[in-house]
C-alpha cells in the first residue's frame, strides 16, 4: 500500500506517440514530474518548474495504467531530482513496463533500475549549462541506453562532435543530435552530419510535427 513517504509531485500525466529517440513514433504514457535544478536556454517545459499535484506511487500506477500502454517515459522538469523517482521506476519496471528516462545529466544516474532506457541529454555550450555536465554518469549508461544533444548552433555541433570523438560516446551507446526548436534548421544539422560521417542519429521531433507547441502532446 503506498503512502505520503513515496509520493511524488508531479506536473501531468499523458498518453501521446513517442516524438523522440530510437522509440519515435510509439504509443506512450509520459509520467511528467514538477521541478528541475537547471534552466537551459530553450526549455520547453518552463511549466513544469513548479506546480502539479502529489501523487502516491500507487495512484500514478494506477494512472498509468489506465491508458493501456506498453511504454512508459517519465521526464521532466528533471525527474531524478525527486528522490522517489527511482522508486517509481523500478516499480514501472516490476509492472512489465518498458520504460525510458529522459534526464539532464546533471544528477546522477547510478542509481537508476537497469532495466530502464536511459536518454542522458549531454548539455552545450550555448544551453548556458555546460558547467552543470556530470561526467561520470558516462560510465553508468549500459548498450541500450542514449545520449542526446540538444543544438542551438554550428559552434554546438562542433563541440557535441568534440565530445563524442573525444569520450568515444558513440562506443558506448547511441547518440542523438536534436535541434533547438527555431534556432537551428535540422537540415543543416543533416549536412553536416553527412559531411562529418558521424555514426549519430538525427532526432526531429514528431510531436511537434504533429501537434505544434501543445501541452500534454
Amino acid at each position: 500500500m503506498s503512502s505520503a513517504s513515496d509520493s511524488l509531485r508531479i506536473s501531468e500525466i499523458f498518453y501521446s506517440l513517442q516524438g523522440e529517440t530510437s522509440r519515435v513514433g510509439l504509443p506512450t504514457v509520459f509520467v511528467r514530474l514538477t521541478g528541475c535544478p537547471l534552466r537551459c536556454t530553450y526549455c520547453d517545459t518552463t511549466y513544469a518548474f513548479s506546480g502539479g499535484q502529489t501523487m502516491t506511487l500507487e495512484s500514478i500506477m494506477a494512472e498509468v495504467k489506465r491508458h493501456g500502454a506498453h511504454y512508459v517515459t517519465v521526464t521532466g522538469g528533471e525527474p531524478l531530482a525527486q528522490r522517489n523517482c527511482l522508486s517509481l521506476l523500478r516499480a514501472l519496471c516490476d509492472a512489465g513496463y518498458k520504460v525510458s528516462l529522459e534526464t539532464g545529466g546533471a544528477l546522477d544516474v547510478s542509481g537508476v533500475d537497469a532495466r530502464v532506457v536511459k536518454v542522458l541529454d549531454i548539455k552545450t555550450p550555448a544551453s548556458g549549462e555546460v558547467e552543470k555536465n556530470l561526467w561520470s554518469n558516462l560510465e553508468h549508461l549500459n548498450p541500450h541506453d542514449e545520449i542526446k544533444f540538444v543544438l542551438c548552433d554550428e559552434a554546438d555541433y562542433q563541440w557535441a562532435k568534440a565530445v563524442l570523438r573525444e569520450r568515444g560516446l558513440a562506443q558506448r551507446c547511441a547518440v542523438l543530435f536534436a535541434t533547438a526548436q527555431g534556432q537551428l534548421a535540422a537540415r543543416d544539422v543533416a549536412d553536416w552530419i553527412l559531411r562529418d560521417r558521424l555514426p549519430v542519429r538525427l532526432q526531429v521531433q514528431l510531436h511537434k510535427l504533429l501537434w505544434g507547441n501543445e501541452v500534454g502532446r
